[in-house]
């Protein structure tokens, strides 16, 4: 029978510590690597423009996702609002950067993974959780308590704090990182983080020491591991060879990658001439060829489709 990890710390109450340790970081905000040093347990906001308490935009099964996490009964998707990521680009921007949700106590937010479980999804997957780790554990605390046993999927950009995920060490049963750009040029252009190249790097090998490679059940369903997606930006500006060299080489070669093809100009790319247009088909074509160059075979099982299929 499967347990999820965070049953087991929670089991020894060792998931507490984890929460008292994740809190501590807002004193001085450190959770992700901006590292605004804002006090948020007294209401001070910094990149992320989060407080105290977590925001949530919705919550309900998701059958969009990876296959291994959707299923037949959907991944139990709980979108955050707001983001420590700027992309000029998101899809998603009404969120991420106009902060549409509501503000969630740890008893609410705790219910929506409980009634997502009983609507079967097979996981609790939290969207772009980096700047609400330490309500989100206080919350996962709750629901334990109160029989979640899903696992647990942490949903993000890939600009993760190596102290914030070494409190996650042992909690989190799935990573699903973005790996978005190469060059720290364009991290910065695009999302105003110029390091990003680096911290995604040092996190996808972190996340991996934590939960090694994608396995799933006799059905096909994600139980532990890493899952990493990578969007394809049109002119190359993902960098994808050297996304894909790294993960084969220092990640493993037997990596689930989703060689993304969603791309389309969004939010403030129109003021950005070399976003502002969809990949085109051999673009994409090209991305997945880099990816099996590289000696990565486990692409999600959408990615050959899309080949065919798209544009």
């Amino acid at each position: 029978m499967f347990i999820p990890w965070y049953q087991k710390l929670h089991d020894s109450n060792e998931l507490q510590n984890r929460i008292d340790r994740a809190y501590e970081l807002l004193r001085e905000c450190r959770l992700c690597p901006r590292k605004c040093g804002v006090n948020r347990l007294e209401g001070e906001v910094g990149v992320c423009g989060l407080g105290k308490d977590a925001m949530v935009s919705s919550f309900a099964p998701h059958f969009g996702e990876e296959s291994p996490l959707v299923g037949r009964h959907g991944s139990g998707t709980i979108f955050m609002t707001n983001c420590n990521l700027k992309c000029v680009f998101c899809q998603n921007y009404d969120i991420s950067h106009l902060g549409h949700g509501s503000t969630v106590t740890l008893e609410e937010f705790a219910g929506m993974m409980l009634t997502l479980q009983r609507h079967g999804c097979h996981n609790i997957n939290i969207v772009t959780p980096t700047h609400i780790v330490p309500q989100m554990l206080s919350a996962l605390q709750i629901a334990a308590t109160n029989g979640l046993r899903v696992p647990l999927v942490y949903n993000c950009g890939g600009y993760e704090s190596l102290e914030t995920l070494k409190i996650l060490d042992g909690v989190v049963d799935i990573y699903m990182p973005d790996f978005k750009y190469a060059d720290p040029e364009v991290g910065q252009l695009l999302s105003k983080a110029k390091d990003y190249p680096s911290v995604a790097k040092a996190a996808l090998k972190e996340m991996h020491r934590q939960v090694g490679d994608l396995v799933w059940d006799d059905d096909g369903i994600a139980q532990r591991g890493l899952l990493v997606r990578h969007l394809v930006l049109p002119n190359g500006l993902a960098g994808t060879p050297e996304v894909m060299q790294f993960l084969a080489e220092e990640i493993s070669k037997s990596t689930y990658v989703n060689v993304m093809a969603q791309y389309r100009p969004c939010y403030r790319a129109h003021e950005f001439p070399e976003i502002n247009r969809r990949p085109t088909r051999q673009e994409y074509q090209d991305a997945v060829q880099a990816a099996l160059d590289a000696g990565l075979t486990r692409l999600d099982d959408r990615v050959r489709t899309r080949r065919l299929l798209i544009f």
